[in-house]
């Protein structure tokens, strides 16, 4: 087995796992490929995928829906003690809520060179400015999540060509 990513444990990696069928999941719907599951303690409180084009609502990120799911499980919206795994590292949006929601651990795949909130163009999970912070431990499985994205998005435009 090859060796775990700095910080990441074998739960992180196994809710990786599960994201990233989510991902794929959402892909075989015409979502863009991000999933994202919520634990504690090894158990899943919530997890979701991308939903935009179905639902037509522009916060339909997996994040988003996942942090639902996760504080109906809970009972509220503080989500002291959670780990996030998502496929794609979050967005401004996504980043906000996780902090927002007080989520203690985010691991993330793939980086985002378009809109990555978290350690490509800004860091606000561990912004001192901010009311929280959390761990982050970037690039878990980062080759198979950067995959599913290349493979949707090189179809997309494939099909437009056509």
């Amino acid at each position: 087995m090859r060796s775990l990513p700095r910080g990441a444990t074998r739960e992180d990696i196994e809710m990786m796992r599960r994201a990233i069928a989510l991902a794929e999941q959402a892909a075989a719907r015409g979502e863009v490929p991000v999933g994202a599951v919520i634990y504690r303690e090894g158990v899943v409180l919530g997890e979701a995928s991308n939903d935009r084009e179905a639902t037509g609502d522009p916060t339909g990120h997996a994040e988003v829906a996942a942090l639902r799911a996760a504080s109906i499980a809970v009972g509220g919206w503080r989500l002291s003690g959670c780990s996030i795994a998502v496929t794609l590292e979050p967005c401004p949006m996504c980043a906000g809520a996780l902090v927002n929601a007080r989520i203690e651990r985010l691991v993330y795949g793939a980086r985002d060179p378009k809109a990555g909130a978290v350690d490509t163009l800004y860091d606000l999970c561990r912004d001192p400015r901010l009311n929280h912070r959390m761990e982050v431990i970037g690039g878990v499985d980062r080759v198979r999540c950067g995959q599913l994205l290349t493979r949707f998005f090189r179809a997309r435009r494939q099909e437009r060509r056509t």
